[in-house]
């Protein structure tokens, strides 16, 4: 005879009074447990019957309640960040619009004027080269200021100091701008293609003082000023190919995180990163389990990251039908302690990361599988 037994939370139900089962609905999972009494069914079984469910109840509502102020958690921070990236647009938009337009016709004309343009290999880039541009560039300020002051309309010709040379270094375009100043232009690109332009101009009261940067269109976190500080005075080559390198590097990080998330967009969730790309988070959330992936970069010249992390985490029990054995219980939460995933971390190592991303999916389910067998179908 089947008996019921109702309660504001589960529904126990009696087959017998010798071979007895129940079924539990409770908060959106079902839980089933069977056996046999040979004296029939008591107050005592009835008691401990409800003391289990409650335990169970009671584990999945706290769970539940975790993993809900988890996602209100990381609901605001996504808002907080969304919000610093709009005030940072803001912030550097107009200023670095009017900079860049201003650099940038300076430069075209200054192009323009040039009488010759030669393409220098590294080994070509050196001090003595520096020198001569910026001995150049003051003896035709000089020479300018000369023929002002002295009124005349004219000035006999020297070719030398008529002479408008630019230098090109790889993708560096060095130029010498109006008042004594040089001009470095930086080209970025990525997969073949030209991103960004950036600028920067210097400038020394005379030929046998230090330069300075008085100008320039670098990304404000990306660090300059200090590059300044510890390099300009010292070692101008090294200064201005770092600056070069900085810029590259984060264009090309950059543009490795817009491609996955093209390429990608669907599977992944939560992705954050800092303003010069050099720490990079972001989840895999399209498989049985949770994929966290962590990347670090050494420094800002670095296109590929030096500390990686890739976490496999099991979903949570409460997202799931429970096991109906106790066993299969126990290796459920047993599982529920991530796993790395070092197939994943080699390919980030030595790959760019959509390549790295393709490598990883490829096998993900193949590995997931073998490292999790409850997980899958």
């Amino acid at each position: 005879m089947e008996t019921k037994l109702k309660t504001s939370e589960y529904e126990i139900v009696y087959l017998d009074s010798y071979s007895m089962s129940y079924e539990c609905q409770c908060v959106g999972i079902k839980l089933s447990s069977f056996f046999t009494c040979t004296a029939g069914f008591n107050t005592g079984n009835m008691e401990q019957l409800k003391r289990r469910l409650h335990a169970l109840t009671g584990e999945v509502s706290f769970s539940q309640e975790e993993d809900m102020r988890l996602e209100t958690t990381r609901a605001r921070l996504s808002n907080v960040i969304k919000r610093h990236q709009a005030l940072t647009e803001r912030l550097q938009r107009d200023s670095d619009k009017m900079m860049f337009e201003r650099l940038g016709r300076e430069f075209e004309v200054a192009r323009a004027s040039q009488t010759d343009e030669i393409s220098l290999e590294d080994e070509q880039w050196n001090d003595g080269l520096l020198a001569t541009i910026r001995e150049k560039v003051h003896m035709e300020s000089d020479r300018k200021s000369i023929s002002s002051e002295a009124n005349e309309t004219s000035m006999p010709t020297d070719p030398l100091l008529d002479a408008r040379i630019t230098y090109r270094i790889g993708t560096k375009v060095i130029c010498c701008l109006e008042n004594a100043r040089i001009g470095i232009q930086y080209e970025t690109s990525f997969a073949g293609e030209t991103c960004e332009i950036y600028h920067c101009v210097l400038e020394s009261k005379s030929f046998l003082e230090k330069m300075t940067v008085i100008q320039h269109t670098i990304p404000f976190f990306l660090p300059i000023r200090e590059a300044e500080a510890d390099l300009l005075s010292s070692n101008a080559i090294k200064f201005i190919d770092y600056v070069g390198a900085i810029c590259q590097a984060y264009v090309d990080r950059r543009e490795q995180v817009r491609l996955i998330k093209e390429l990608y967009g669907n599977q992944i969730k939560d992705l954050f990163h800092s303003l010069p790309y050099n720490m990079i988070d972001f989840v895999l959330d399209d498989f049985d389990c949770k994929v966290t992936v962590s990347l670090r970069y050494a420094d800002l010249v670095s296109i590929l990251p030096s500390r990686i992390r890739v976490l496999a985490w099991p979903l949570h029990p409460s997202k799931k039908v429970l096991a109906t054995e106790k066993k299969v219980c126990s290796v459920a939460t047993a599982q529920s302690i991530p796993s790395r995933l070092s197939y994943a971390e080699d390919a980030l190592r030595t790959m760019s990361l959509p390549e790295a991303y393709a490598e990883i999916v490829l096998n993900l389910p193949r590995v997931l599988q073998q490292m999790f067998p409850s997980t899958g179908p």
